[in-house]
């Protein structure tokens, strides 16, 4: 029935057959209660394992004190994982994926605040991930690192895992090995690449040697040109083709970015799909025993598909997809893939939440994370099918009306405007967003196999809703611009000098092409989001002259929990964007704007034709107070405008409450 035939064809791997190409990579979940894992971690794996996925890589355990990297990690050094682990290791294998741990050493790129140990490397050289230096090794705790990797292994396979990926990406523990620049020992374990490799071959033997031959070992590896001084492609083909030979290693997966191009590692929508296909086909060509994974932005089946059907991988690791439809291998088995709930690349709660330390969960799944209490994607009957009405087609309002559908009720759902999507889709307007509209294009599809009554246009008051006598009305009305310009940081002012005077827009306004603008713009914006620096964004392309006024230190200061800032900042500066860092705008006067620094307290008149608002919206409610006597629920951003996450998890936790 499938579309994908090489995607969903099995393979063997060390005496395993893996029902389809498809793996769901290590990643860092950050869901362990105490170092240990508990019903949270092992309800999100399974979930992926019951959707299809034929491999699953755990989230990474550090093998050592000097290892520690997230609040989230499991306990190193410390057998009272086995137990836990294998509470969540049986359930996947019986729903039929084959389920392997990951290895880690983060090496110099330490965090001392979750560690407090000296960060461990080859050569003492500085952390990119805090300001902190390393601690070189002495070849006796260069033995005590390969010791604590075998340790970590077996178990590992104590806990019933079928094999570890031991891993050495992102310029890590043993990437910095490898890597000459970060090597500069003269000893056994530098120089040559017989001594830089000594290291990793040593560690994978060991393992071998312990967990015996039916045991899986994998080796993860990366790629970048982002600095000469990181491994190309020929000397990673080189290390690789050394490690094969041994006959130890199983797979090899391949991933982007590391620790000195962080932007690249979970690279968002502003970097091309299929990031490491090229390279995964050159390792193809110099293994001779080991499969090979291409990881980094494969996203979707096609995507997937193509490689594969290419030849320039055996296995392809989709992460985000697989977050953002956990179902996503069953689907597409199934001749389904239009039903595939394709992830927008945008990081804001994978990575975006991760990077506070927090779990992560998905912003359009927002089950990812929580299929211990949610039951994942897939959803109880309701144990009385009832008529329910959702006002406004957002975020909010399009996964309350598909989520109720999907558990039987009947739904009709209202918009005020010709299309779906309210503000979201507007964003899915700016460059390089259009998968948003993808996944509108997903909500028609699934209303339409829902039989959700969908109806565009339609402004309902509070007297239509009650004659519609629905038995509950979920309001989800959005928000709208803040008409008086209100900044955050120039408390004083309830409303910005100057907008009586004209030429004052708002980012919808923008994105709706309802505003004639000039060549020249102001963006103020307070969000340090996409609602305001997409916008600019899209007026540079036009080649508008734009600056941003920001009260923030940096552009995009929100977007840096994503890494999406970094090579936004460049695409702006390219286009010749200026930016204006902790500053506000005191007065608007028609033709330009007084730009107030906070620092120096000093004053610019900025020309400009047109000024474009992107500020805190405020909350668009008409109906609450009129629908008094009715059961409502007021949801998204009409009851608080936040980011959109938190409008689809408000959807999808009403939709299940019905």
């Amino acid at each position: 029935m499938t579309s994908h035939p090489r995607l969903m064809s099995p393979v063997a791997l060390r005496g395993h057959t893996l029902r389809n190409r498809i793996v769901f990579g290590a990643h860092t979940a950050n869901m362990s209660v105490e170092g240990l894992p508990g019903e949270r971690f092992g309800a999100y794996l399974l979930e992926r394992a019951l959707g299809g996925a034929a491999m699953i890589v755990a989230e990474p355990v550090p093998v050592h004190r000097t290892g520690v990297l997230t609040r989230g990690n499991f306990r190193h050094s410390d057998d009272s994982v086995i137990p836990a682990f294998r509470k969540i290791v049986e359930p996947v294998k019986e729903a039929g994926a084959v389920i392997i741990q990951q290895l880690y050493h983060i090496g110099a790129h330490g965090d001392s605040d979750l560690s407090f140990s000296p960060h461990w490397s080859p050569s003492g050289a500085p952390s990119y991930h805090d300001s902190d230096g390393s601690h070189r090794m002495t070849k006796a705790e260069i033995e005590e690192m390969i010791e604590a990797h075998v340790a970590a292994a077996i178990r590992s396979q104590k806990a019933g895992f079928q094999g570890v990926e031991v891993w050495a990406a992102y310029h890590s523990l043993l990437d910095q090995f490898w890597t000459p620049w970060s090597n500069t020992r003269d000893d056994e374990w530098g120089g040559s690449l017989e001594n830089r490799t000594r290291f990793s071959r040593t560690i994978i033997e060991r393992i071998r040697r312990a967990c015996g031959e039916d045991f899986v070992i994998g080796l993860a590896v990366s790629t970048s040109d982002s600095h000469d001084v990181l491994l190309q492609t020929d000397s990673l083909s080189e290390i690789v083709a050394l490690h094969d030979a041994t006959g130890h290693i199983d797979y090899v997966t391949c991933g982007h970015g590391g620790y000195l191009d962080f932007e690249r590692l979970m690279p968002t929508f502003l970097f091309a799909e299929k990031l490491t296909a090229p390279v995964t086909e050159v390792l193809k060509g110099v293994v001779k025993h080991a499969l090979v994974t291409s990881e980094a932005h494969v996203r979707t089946p096609e995507n997937a598909e193509a490689v594969i059907a290419s030849g320039q991988a055996d296995l392809v690791s989709i992460v985000r997809g697989q977050i953002a439809d956990p179902h996503l291998a069953r689907k597409t088995a199934e001749g389904r893939a239009e039903d595939v709930r394709g992830c927008i690349s945008c990081n804001q709660m994978c990575w975006g939440r991760r990077s506070r330390d927090y779990w992560i969960s998905c912003l359009i799944n927002p089950s990812a994370g929580r299929e211990w209490e949610w039951g994942g994607d897939r959803f109880t009957p309701a144990a009385k099918p009832r008529s329910v009405l959702v006002v406004g087609a957002g975020p909010a309002g399009l996964e309350a009306a598909r989520v109720a559908a999907e558990r039987g009720h009947r739904v009709e759902i209202a918009e005020a405007a010709p299309q779906i999507g309210g503000q979201f889709r507007l964003a899915g307007l700016q460059p390089r967003r259009a998968q948003i509209i993808d996944l509108m294009n997903w909500y028609e599809r699934q209303f339409e196999k829902l039989q959700v009554r969908l109806r565009l246009n339609t402004y309902l008051d509070a007297e239509e809703i009650r004659a519609a006598a629905p038995d509950a009305v979920v309001i989800a009305t959005g928000s709208l611009p803040d008409p008086e310009g209100f900044q955050r940081w120039l408390p004083g002012l309830s409303r910005l000098p100057g907008m009586e005077r004209g030429n004052v827009w708002s980012p919808e306004e923008i994105m709706r092409r309802e505003a004639k603008i000039g060549d020249s713009v102001i963006v103020l914006d307070e969000g340090g989001n996409w609602r305001g620096l997409g916008t600019a964004w899209h007026l540079a392309e036009q080649g508008k002259q734009v600056t941003i006024v920001t009260p923030e230190p940096y552009i995009g200061k929100e977007l840096s929990r994503t890494s999406a800032d970094i090579p936004l900042r460049g695409r702006l500066a390219r286009m010749g964007v200026r930016a204006m860092t902790e500053s506000a705008i005191p007065e608007w006067h028609g033709d330009g704007a007084t730009v107030r620094n906070f620092l120096t307290g000093e004053e610019e008149r900025v020309p400009a034709t047109a000024l474009v608002i992107s500020t805190t919206n405020r909350a668009f409610d008409p109906l609450s107070e009129e629908l008094q006597g009715l059961e409502t629920h007021l949801i998204g951003d009409a009851a608080a405008p936040r980011l959109a996450p938190y409008a689809f998890h408000e959807g999808r936790k009403i939709g299940l409450k019905l």
